[in-house]
């Protein structure tokens, strides 16, 4: 479909295809570029906020479309060349041509958006940023994709599920991405039978690599990860956090200051949270339906005599709960989220205090709504940049009883 170049726009029937010039506002979540015509709300992949772009419509659902930018007509003052060859390719890093302090900026305001737009909520304090050491090598964990037809190995392309083949990616800590490259040297592609594949890896804190993958008949090993004062075993086929410098200022800001009698760990993984949660409450109860991260969860709280571990999904659990009042709840959902019955029955037992950790500040600002709308108050908000690089970021929300 031939594009027109939109410089005075009369009409707002739009066409995929058509380019317009377009100055974006902000970046809203997603990770998008805002900008507006003519009857026209758009969302610009790749921006950065200040851009005067010209956009080509990739997409158009009523009066929004999203779109990709064209050329740069001038670009903001905060825009970088990204590092990495792959942007704009690769859907992973999707914040690489913004400096890193206007990526914690952006941040910033996904997340007043989603507690305004989604929450409901008018929140006038101060929401700290706990920036990363290491804006790039400072992921431990990833799942590389394989194409058995193109013996390739690397990350879905941006907006589809076509596979890119990635030489390096300067995201990962050194020894993963040695891994990739160990991996695609050694991979027998003659037994590699099936179209497609996954390889998940991780590594610990002394170099040693964990890389599991049914198709190529992996299974990971275990490794460990110190922090906080604990140690913490674990494989690439469970759930563990991704930046290996924030790891402990997690632990240490979704628990505070927090102690008491009784405390729960809610989907609980390998016990992330589970053992320094021990040592400030006489019991904890850590709940997890996955069956190998229950595993390592026993291992990681062999030491302690006053944690229970409970196999269960969060939601029976909380339905089912009748037993002793509750001073800490730690809720660490994925990034789905959790039920709206979940939040109702937790809010039933009536914790005293809420720690919610969030990836996702959409989600995030849904559940939250319902915390305060059951007579709960936010005691605090904290960020986290565990995905420099990327739009994601994490949330921690400390919410009292009132």
């Amino acid at each position: 479909m031939r594009s027109r170049l939109r410089t005075s726009i009369s009409t707002t029937i739009y066409k995929i295809g058509d380019i317009i010039d377009v100055t974006i506002e902000k970046i809203v979540p997603g990770g998008h570029g805002l900008a507006f015509a003519e009857g026209l709300t758009m969302f610009v992949d790749l921006a950065v906020r200040g851009d005067r772009l010209r956009v080509r419509l990739r997409e158009i659902k009523g009066k929004i479309a999203f779109a990709e930018i064209e050329s740069i007509v001038e670009p903001a003052s905060a825009r970088i060349e990204p590092p990495c060859p792959y942007v704009g390719t690769c859907g992973g890093c999707d914040f690489q041509q913004m400096t890193y302090a206007e990526q914690l900026e952006a941040k910033l305001g996904i997340i007043r958006d989603c507690l305004h737009r989604i929450g409901k909520l008018e929140y006038d304090r101060e929401i700290p940023i706990i920036s990363s050491p290491a804006e790039f090598q400072y992921r431990l964990r990833a799942q590389w994709h394989i194409n058995g037809s193109s013996k390739e190995i690397g990350y879905y392309r941006r907006n589809s599920r076509d596979l890119i083949a990635i030489a390096h990616c300067p995201i990962l800590a050194p020894e993963l991405d040695d891994t990739l490259q160990r991996v695609r040297r050694e991979i027998d592609w003659t037994r590699f039978w099936p179209d497609k594949g996954a390889i998940d890896a991780a590594c610990g804190d002394d170099g040693s690599v964990s890389v599991d993958s049914a198709e190529l008949g992996l299974r990971g090993d275990d490794i460990t990860f110190s922090t906080a004062g604990e140690q913490f075993t674990f494989a690439a086929n469970v759930f563990f956090q991704g930046n290996k410098f924030l790891i402990g200022t997690l632990i240490e800001t979704a628990i505070g200051q927090a102690a008491g009698n009784n405390a729960l760990d809610l989907y609980s993984g390998v016990g992330l949270f589970t053992a320094p949660l021990a040592r400030r409450f006489g019991k904890v109860i850590a709940v997890e339906e996955y069956g190998p991260a229950i595993g390592y969860a026993r291992k990681n709280a062999a030491a302690f005599t006053n944690i229970e571990i409970v196999e269960k999904p969060v939601g029976r659990f909380l339905a089912e709960y009748r037993g002793h009042q509750i001073d800490f709840a730690l809720l660490d959902p994925p990034r789905s989220g959790t039920e709206k019955k979940t939040v109702l029955d937790l809010i039933r037992i009536r914790p005293k205090q809420v720690a919610y950790v969030s990836c996702d500040p959409s989600v995030l600002a849904r559940d939250i709504r319902r915390f305060l709308d059951a007579g709960y108050k936010i005691d605090s908000i904290t960020a986290i940049d565990l995905f420099p690089q990327t739009h994601h970021v994490e949330t921690v929300v400390h919410l009292v009883s009132e």
